[in-house]
């Protein structure tokens, strides 16, 4: 079987190293596939070749976005197997789900695009800002009530400043869960350790797997603890979720990908 694996690897990311962990994953698949690695912008001349398209650590497709859509678009029309699949509802199609999902009564952290709904927000000294369409905290801002009136909003999603006591975070290969990780320090997002979940942390990330439905690909949710002990997503990294593999066991990581090979393999079996 022929892998087109896509990924940036000279992407420099905040705490994080894209090159060495699709460095480490493109040597562990080509075990089992005949690999070759492309830049994102050759991704859409290329894919006709292969039999899969993996999109893995491609960087934030704000800085190419024309590219990426017209990549995405001829994908669809081709017919050409994604993994991750591309109906993705979470990041890959914006963040337009963090509305819906607190709007249908969703544990997500207060979401709203219209000043005229802040009413709908818990009362804060402190707003987050950022993009419907963003990533890596690209346009991220924190402001006040008085700060919020002089924004236009358009464009923008609001919501309250959580004080939370940490970020976790749950990894899928489809529907299964493969592991969990968390960040201790508020103020050191990528500096994180093993998780163990509970039965309930496994049902909150369920809850988002099940109901963005993708069959085939790698998410990752993302979530925080309020002081109230309380869990709430963060986001639903559904296009090209950074995987910390060096932050988990061996045996972790030896079974995160035969998990991710055999979800290709299932992928490349689906018919067009």
């Amino acid at each position: 079987m022929r892998v087109l694996y896509v990924s940036d690897l000279g992407y420099e990311a905040r705490g994080r190293r894209y090159g060495d962990e699709d460095i480490y994953l493109t040597g562990r698949l080509r075990e089992g596939f005949d690999l070759a690695i492309c830049h994102p912008l050759d991704a859409r001349a290329l894919m006709a070749d292969f039999d899969v398209v993996v999109v893995r650590n491609s960087g934030p497709v704000l800085a190419y976005q024309a590219e990426y859509d017209a990549f995405r678009a001829a994908a669809i029309e081709a017919k050409v197997r994604v993994f991750t699949e591309l109906s993705g509802k979470g990041d890959m199609a914006g963040k337009q789900y963090l509305l819906d999902l607190f709007a249908a009564g969703f544990p997500v952290i207060p979401t709203v695009d219209r000043l005229a709904d802040l009413g709908l927000l818990p009362v804060t000294d402190s707003y987050v800002v950022k993009p419907k369409f963003g990533a890596d905290s690209v346009g991220l801002t924190f402001v006040d009530r008085a700060g919020l009136d002089r924004l236009t909003v358009n464009g923008l999603l609001v919501q309250p400043r959580i004080d939370f006591r940490y970020e976790v975070s749950f990894y899928f290969v489809g529907h299964e869960f493969q592991y969990a990780l968390y960040a201790p320090d508020p103020a050191q997002r990528w500096v994180l350790e093993p998780y163990e979940p509970t039965p309930a942390d496994l049902v909150f990330a369920q809850r988002f797997i099940d109901w963005n439905d993708i069959r085939h690909g790698i998410q990752r949710v993302d979530a925080c603890r309020t002081r109230d002990d309380t869990l709430l997503l963060v986001e639903l990294e559904d296009l090209n979720p950074y995987l910390s593999l060096d932050r988990i066991s061996p045996a972790a990581r030896d079974r995160f990908v035969r998990s991710m090979a055999a979800g290709i393999e299932r992928l490349a079996e689906v018919s067009p």
